[in-house]
């Protein structure tokens, strides 16, 4: 039997609900440090890790992704963050010239 609900409108007219997870990765996939082309994904423009509610990875699929992104990062496949305040001339130019006085 179908329910009623509130509106009046049958169950078989609901609008069909979206997966949380990613169903390309099963629970057990290994995010693998070595690949550093298939960790960029979960790293955003600024170098940070995306948080799983923006990746849709679970809880225990984010902190291998963690691990696995600060393992690449601590072997330096990946680098550690980004230089975009230098584009702007923030930073100077040290010269290995001594100060002429």
């Amino acid at each position: 039997m179908e329910k009623d609900t509130k509106d009046g409108n049958k169950d078989n007219n609901r609008k069909s609900v979206r997966s949380k997870y990613r169903t390309e990765y099963s629970g057990d996939h290994v995010f693998d440090y070595k690949d550093p082309s298939s960790l960029t994904r979960f790293i955003s423009d600024g170098g940070k890790i995306t948080p799983a509610r923006i990746s849709k990875l679970s809880l225990n699929q984010q902190k291998k992704v963690s691990g696995a992104v600060k393992k690449a990062r601590t072997l330096g496949l990946l680098p550690n963050g980004t230089d975009a305040y230098d584009t702007f001339g923030k930073a100077e130019l040290i010269s290995p010239a001594p100060f002429e006085y």
